[in-house]
């Protein structure tokens, strides 16, 4: 299945997300807004772990983010300490690339076993392609996040 259009979505969006976050220090992406229970630099470490989690955890293959980073970042996950402008630069620096691997491990097959996942977006995971049609989606929720932030700040 040709799933190219998806890859340049994701990678696009991506893109996108870098140019909104591209000249912030770090106080600004530690900034928690009233009402809200994240920030900027959680948001972009989400992003990047839900896709690995969903692509790579779900298909049992190894992921290529720090082990680490997946507790701090992941779903219902909140940032309990000050991040470090050092670990968003090296968010940042992968966060396109991920893109990248993700489409040459799909088109190597890597992604044949897949545990079906249902979202708490309500979206049902049944195969690596509904993931990687998915995640699009998901990125831009939370790029919608992190605009709501910088209005607020």
């Amino acid at each position: 299945m040709d799933l190219h259009t998806e890859f340049e979505i994701n990678r696009q969006t991506r893109k996108n997300i870098l140019l909104t976050i591209n000249n912030l220090n770090e106080d600004i992406i530690n900034v928690i807004p009233k009402g809200f229970n994240n920030n900027i630099a959680w948001n972009i470490g989400h992003i990047l772990i839900t896709h690995q989690l969903l692509v790579y955890g779900l298909s049992g293959v190894e992921m290529k983010i720090p082990d680490n980073w997946v507790e701090k970042y992941r779903k219902g996950s909140r940032p309990g300490e000050r991040i470090s402008y050092e670990e968003f630069q090296q968010i940042k620096e992968i966060f396109t690339s991920t893109i990248d691997w993700a489409e040459t491990d799909y088109n190597a097959g890597k992604f044949s076993k897949f545990k079906a996942y249902k979202t708490s977006y309500g979206f049902p995971l049944d195969r690596v392609e509904d993931v990687l049609r998915f995640v699009y989606a998901h990125d831009a929720l939370h790029w919608g996040v992190i605009i709501s932030i910088l209005k607020l700040i």
